[in-house]
């Protein structure tokens, strides 16, 4: 079962995985802050990239990337 979790824009990191209503996956690439706002850049499944700019306290569907156990 994969486990998808709601969070806040500005808790975002590169190599999570935006998850759509629909089931689409989106890989963070890039995540800056531009103003008030938070900008993340995005890589498709298919290869398509993206970015989009939400407000800090704006809720993602997160897949989170999982650190290596050492």
């Amino acid at each position: 079962m994969i486990e998808i979790e709601l969070t806040q824009t500005r808790h975002l990191a590169v190599g999570d995985t935006l998850v759509s209503a629909s089931g689409a996956e989106y890989e963070v690439t890039r995540v800056h802050k531009v103003g008030r706002g938070i900008r993340v850049d995005y890589v498709a499944s298919d290869g398509r990239t993206g970015r989009f700019t939400a407000a800090p306290d704006a809720i993602s569907r997160v897949r989170r990337a999982l650190a290596a156990a050492g």
